[in-house]
């Protein structure tokens, strides 16, 4: 059975006041999975608990919890995770047109400020989507993530182009067919970023990596790239509870994970914008000043 490491060692890299975790996940009793989408996750479920003890592991003070594709969108369970966090916590749904604005007006009270588009297997939100999602999010100033595989960017890109709201590209691109950093797939994310609503997200970058662990070179270069051209675009997420492993031999080591991926920014006042200030302009979040977020 899975047993989620929740201390240990810091990381090298220290994570400064203000840090902001843009991608995880939560799970309380009693929300089952849902048909259409992956089942709960392995092990005792990832609840608040169990994330405050990585919280204070990893010194971070705020938190974006996305919904997960377990509960499609049916967000019952993102709304009772944002309740149990309390205000260093906000969300990011999954909802298409059949939501109504009563529904949006009091998700919107409970911490929501974002829309999930999914287009990868398991996902309760895809691309087909995008721009009624879009519309609605635009209209609210909320942001949207979007994830699906960025092998596929320059047949999207024109739709991309178009979008209202803020919004970010997740998981390092999950360049399925792989990504060079000369290549055009991250031209394309250089072009959407300069359009002045574009972010992109360091989060998962195992999951779809070609090259592994523990260093993913292939993610690394690339993620290198897109953060040297536009430092005050770039986000990260610890992808907690790492949703895909199933086992002990699965989990990452977060210490360990977390100094990699932030070791491919060159400096502190880099990792500063990264984990504070980005994140702050990417979902509408106060400043975070003397402690309090």
């Amino acid at each position: 059975m899975l047993v989620r490491t929740l201390s240990g060692r810091p990381s090298k890299i220290p994570l400064p006041p203000g840090t902001v975790d843009t991608q995880m996940h939560m799970y309380l009793p009693g929300f089952p999975a849902l048909p259409g989408g992956p089942a709960l996750p392995a092990g005792a479920l990832p609840d608040a608990d169990q994330y405050r003890q990585f919280m204070r592991w990893l010194g971070i003070d705020r938190v974006i919890i996305t919904q997960g594709n377990a509960h499609q969108r049916d967000n019952a369970n993102l709304i009772a995770c944002l309740n149990a966090m309390g205000d260093i916590a906000r969300g990011v749904a999954a909802f298409g047109a059949e939501t109504s604005d009563r529904e949006l007006d009091a998700w919107a009270a409970a911490g929501i400020i974002g829309a999930r588009i999914m287009d990868l297997p398991g996902g309760g939100v895809a691309l087909d989507e995008l721009e009624a999602v879009d519309a609605r999010a635009a209209a609210r100033n909320w942001m949207v993530a979007v994830q699906f595989d960025g092998s596929d960017i320059l047949e999207h890109e024109p739709r991309l182009k178009k979008l209202k709201s803020r919004w970010v590209f997740d998981h390092h691109g999950k360049f399925f067919s792989g990504a060079a950093p000369d290549g055009p797939e991250v031209a394309a994310v250089k072009r959407l970023i300069d359009g002045g609503n574009c972010w992109f997200k360091f989060a998962g970058a195992y999951e779809s990596s070609k090259t592994g662990g523990p260093d993913y070179a292939d993610v690394a270069a690339l993620s290198r790239a897109i953060a040297a051209h536009a430092p005050e675009r770039i986000v990260w997420g610890s992808n907690w509870p790492h949703n895909l492993a199933k086992t002990n031999a699965d989990y990452p080591d977060d210490a360990a994970l977390t100094d990699t991926v932030l070791g491919w920014l060159p400096d502190a006042e880099i990792r500063h914008r990264v984990l504070v200030e980005n994140p702050e302009r990417l979902f509408g979040l106060k400043p975070f000043t003397d402690g309090v977020a």
